[in-house]
């Protein structure tokens, strides 16, 4: 087995653990808690802070349950207040992963990602392609940042060289 040392970097995010490379590229899932388990699952871990409504700890089949990965209350909140913000939540959220808590239990959920078994990533959200788990599936991923040049902003200053170019 080839081991090597591996930085995983996001702004002031880096987690230095060693890792198998064969293991590197194990695949992620991101699954609602409140969905039935199954047996592709691997390990579940719940990146919520709260645990979720109704659920109890034998149906929720939880391996493990990692609150500090969570979006602080203030955050969450000010999210579920203004769902059209994706961007900003994901910015403030990745600020928040560089608390020391943030650290020690990120540092806990790459060690997991990079075990034989598969990963599933557990959320309560009802929003499953806008929350905090896709965030942190991005970063086991090696994802750091959307590529500048695009999002809203850029596109409104391509429609308005494409306007300018249009009138000469």
């Amino acid at each position: 087995m080839n081991l090597s040392n591996a930085w995983v970097p996001y702004g002031g995010i880096a987690c230095g653990i060693t890792i198998i490379k064969e293991y590197w590229d194990m695949p992620v899932a991101v699954k609602r808690v409140y969905e039935p388990t199954s047996s592709k699952d691997g390990v579940r871990v719940l990146v919520d802070r709260l645990w979720p409504r109704g659920l109890t700890k034998a149906k929720a089949a939880v391996d493990e349950w990692l609150r500090d990965l969570a979006p602080s209350n203030e955050l969450r909140r000010w999210y579920h207040a203004r769902p059209g913000e994706w961007a900003a939540f994901r910015k403030k959220y990745l600020k928040e992963l560089e608390t020391p808590q943030a650290q020690t239990a990120l540092r806990r959920l790459y060690e997991l990602a990079h075990q034989p078994k598969s990963l599933t990533l557990l959320f309560a959200s009802k929003n499953e392609t806008a929350n905090n788990a896709t965030v942190l599936k991005e970063l086991l991923g090696g994802v750091r940042k959307p590529p500048k040049g695009t999002g809203p902003v850029a596109a409104r200053a391509m429609r308005r060289r494409r306007a300018a170019v249009r009138r000469r």
